[in-house]
């Protein structure tokens, strides 16, 4: 996989283009500019190779997973090197999916129903399955220019929206067949829409929200016209989740967590005292539940007003988490599917 470099606008704050990037790319990437024009030859994959179907290999539930979905009782998590792994044992067992068409980073992940989904990641590839992620087609790629896609969710099996690098997002009112872009307005006190779009999710009246860089949130009620909200936070936020309740919580750089129970008008900031980036939430059992890097694994009686947590010995990053069938948590991190340690049960 190539390893592009993004350059900052603001010293000092990184690993902020989403997990993606803290994952894919240098240390030393930075925030804010776009990447450097490709020199030709110097370390670009040819577009043949970038779109080779995903390998085989026993080393599967090892590879660094980014995000996962339940598809019925199945759950389904993608990672690096476009592996999908499946479970139907609520999480006890993984295996590799039979057919994926590339080996690019899957980013998201986002299932509709038990049967279809789609997944996103680098070089704006779209993936559709409709066979609960055993085999999946692709439904759009650019080798042209390396603007991943960060995440994607569908309204129904024909509409659906994907959220990408530099304000990047595209709809589809065809399944997927074809993904038209959305021009969204430049923010507020900018010249151009240049945020990177980290996280698109909605509440259950159908209202979009994406989790942005610069303590930006985007609100829509169509998925064509679009408004920034600003939290108030300037670092960038990573993830997000609307609770059953309809409380929204958004977390990211820092273990920065805001919430907002009034649809997205107002913002405040959730108490915890760890301090490590959140990378994904879940709900369950009347808890919310928030993964970190360093080990960190939080949850919250409150509906997300205050958070409590741990940090596992060894510090493994985490980066996804499910919900199975029985309403038990499953999780994912940088070394792939996580086993709990013996002292250390599963929620």
């Amino acid at each position: 996989m190539r390893k592009t470099v993004y350059r900052f606008r603001r010293s000092g704050v990184v690993m902020s283009l989403a997990l993606y990037v803290f994952l894919a790319c240098p240390a030393n990437a930075r925030e804010g500019a776009p990447p450097p024009p490709p020199v030709p030859g110097a370390g670009a994959a040819p577009a043949s190779l970038k779109t080779q179907p995903a390998e085989a290999t026993t080393a599967a539930t090892k590879a660094i997973m980014l995000s996962s979905a339940r598809a019925g009782k199945r759950i389904v998590a993608v990672g690096n090197h476009g592996v999908v792994l499946l479970s139907d044992t609520d999480g006890a067992d993984f295996r590799q999916a039979k057919s994926v068409p590339v080996r690019s980073t899957l980013s998201a992940v986002f299932f509709v129903d038990e049967k279809t989904g789609w997944a996103v990641g680098q070089w704006g590839v779209v993936l559709r399955t409709d066979d609960a992620g055993e085999s999946w087609t692709l439904q759009r790629h650019d080798t042209s220019v390396d603007q991943p896609l960060f995440s994607v969710w569908f309204r129904d099996r024909q509409r659906g929206y994907a959220v990408g690098l530099w304000s990047l997002v595209v709809a589809t009112t065809d399944g997927g067949k074809t993904w038209t872009q959305v021009i969204l307005p430049p923010p507020p006190g900018g010249k151009k829409a240049d945020r990177n779009l980290l996280k698109i999710f909605a509440n259950r009246m159908g209202t979009l929200f994406v989790a942005a860089e610069q303590g930006m949130i985007l609100k829509s009620y169509d998925g064509e016209s679009w408004a920034y909200v600003n939290t108030g936070y300037k670092g960038s936020f990573w993830t997000g989740i609307v609770l059953n309740n309809g409380t929204i919580l958004v977390g990211g750089l820092r273990g920065t967590i805001y919430r907002s129970a009034d649809d997205g008008r107002s913002w405040r900031e959730a108490k915890s005292e760890f301090k490590s980036s959140i990378t994904d939430f879940a709900e369950a059992g009347g808890k919310v539940y928030a993964a970190g890097l360093d080990g960190v694994f939080l949850e919250s009686d409150d509906n997300g007003a205050t958070f409590k947590g741990s940090q596992r010995e060894d510090r493994l990053p985490f980066t996804a988490i499910s919900v199975n069938s029985v309403g038990k948590l499953v999780k994912f991190s940088k070394q792939g599917v996580v086993k709990d340690p013996p002292n250390e049960p599963s929620k």
